[in-house]
């Protein structure tokens, strides 16, 4: 079955408890943008806005305490001269151990969109004896500003520390729900306006060791209540070769991770991607896995994808990140503005996993209702209907889906429904993960720059 999300229905709830209020959904449909025409660039609109650092500038820009700039085909930061040491108590572990530490930290930006919800993710290595955190500090209109929110601490193993995110972090104004820092009540026109983004490097002491990050940044949005999108015109006909991989074969394997495949979804959906870009662990990686197990690549991605505190695969920055250690490769979460915008990454050949939410009835075809769930899209037929690999498969084979546009569009694009109960609910409103090689096409450059992603 789909992965539930417990964390995102807690988001939701908050939410909808301001959003209950709301304009009625013909109405509230005025207000999303209007789709771009067919076979046209994406339209612009203030609904989102990405901000990534990544070059050798970006990295220079900012203020280093104890890091350095490293140049290269692919730019980063990494430890030069540790600050000191800490120690860090693991909370899922109970072990203390002391680590040296630096730090790096972005200038403000200033969003275009000020912003009800801002996602941050970045790309690293953390070799053994290496993790890192990010944290986010926003500013409000007034010039307050946000404590520095923890919005990860990660490694890309699990030997040194549980990767993990922090609960219980918000000022009253506005309040961090696992990977996403929301501003409490919308409705009453507070926004965030610019943010930092601060990473500290660790690594264990006296040694050379060092994590190193190619990208990090954040998505900011402010996505109008919406029960409905208009409709988009289709403007292409293209269909990706990527894996198909079902969650559910993988029902009871590891109940560790998130009591097993059955709420696999954003794992598998990964894993797919990342075969799709021609990357895959290697048979050393794998030799934890049953060997009686089928695919054992998508038991690995759970794995290393697992939020501790979380208690799920689904955190959306670890997924992000878990793709970026495969070599050479990018990945991001943001939100599209469009359908629209979709098409034009298929087109130039890259896939997009999504994620959505919506009711048994409201998508023909899947064969079940989810408060979350995350799809690949790989394309979309000659009337437009989008062609997505659904993890939530009884196997492999019947992973390819056909989901009609008008129903898949509005599913994901609106940031308000109503669940079985009756009651209004929050929907995601176009966040998806995007991954791409650290050297795309220059078409898919161009299509990439003109989502602000590069």
């Amino acid at each position: 079955m789909p992965e539930s999300t417990p964390r995102r229905t807690v988001l939701a709830a908050a939410l909808a408890a301001v959003a209950s209020t709301a304009a009625d959904p013909a109405v509230a449909a005025t207000r999303a943008p209007d789709p771009a025409p067919p076979a046209r660039p994406p339209a612009r609109t203030g609904l989102v806005d990405n901000r990534f650092w990544s070059s050798y500038t970006d990295w220079r820009g900012g203020h280093a305490a104890g890091t350095r700039a490293v140049a290269g085909r692919r730019p980063g930061i990494a430890i030069d001269s540790p600050l000191g040491r800490t120690d860090y108590t693991d909370p899922h572990t109970g072990t203390t151990a002391s680590w040296e530490y630096a730090t790096w930290t972005s200038p403000r930006h200033t969003a275009t969109v000020p912003a009800t919800e801002i996602i941050a993710s970045w790309n690293a290595d953390t070799p053994a004896g290496t993790w890192l955190a990010v944290e986010l500090r926003g500013t409000y209109p007034d010039g307050g500003e946000t404590p520095w929110y923890v919005m990860g601490r990660w490694a890309a193993g699990d030997g040194d520390l549980r990767r993990t995110s922090v609960d219980d972090q918000g000022d009253g104004r506005s309040t961090v729900w696992t990977d996403t820092l929301a501003v409490d009540d919308p409705t009453g026109g507070l926004r965030l306006v610019a943010y930092e983004l601060r990473v500290t490097l660790y690594r264990a002491p006296g040694t050379a060791l060092t994590p190193t990050v190619w990208r990090v940044g954040a998505m900011a949005s402010d996505i109008p209540d919406r029960f409905t999108v208009p409709a988009s015109a289709p403007c292409t006909a293209r269909e990706l070769t990527v894996p198909r991989y079902s969650q559910n074969t993988h029902v009871g394997q590891y109940p560790e991770y998130d009591n097993g495949g059955e709420a696999w979804c954003s794992p598998t959906s990964s894993q797919m991607i990342v075969e799709y870009w021609g990357r895959r662990p290697t048979a050393e990686q794998l030799a934890w896995v049953n060997p009686a197990f089928d695919d054992p690549q998508v038991c690995h991605a759970a794995r290393y994808t697992y939020d501790y505190q979380y208690g799920g695969c689904g955190n959306w920055p670890f997924n992000a990140a878990y793709a970026a250690t495969y070599p050479e490769m990018s990945a991001v979460v943001t939100r599209l503005r469009s359908l629209t915008e979709l098409e034009s990454l298929i087109r130039v050949g890259i896939p997009v996993i999504t994620s959505q939410s919506f009711r048994k009835e409201e998508l023909t075809g899947a064969g079940y209702g989810t408060a979350g769930h995350l799809m690949t899209v790989i394309g979309f037929t000659a009337d437009g209907d989008v062609i997505a690999n659904d993890p939530a498969s009884p196997n492999n084979d019947a992973v390819r889906r056909v989901y009609l546009r008008r129903e898949w569009e509005n599913i994901w694009l609106r940031t308000n429904r109503y669940n079985a109960s009756g009651k209004v609910v929050s929907g995601t409103g176009g966040v998806c993960y995007l991954y791409w090689p650290a050297e795309p096409a220059p078409s898919q450059r161009r299509v990439l720059r003109s989502l602000g992603l590069v």
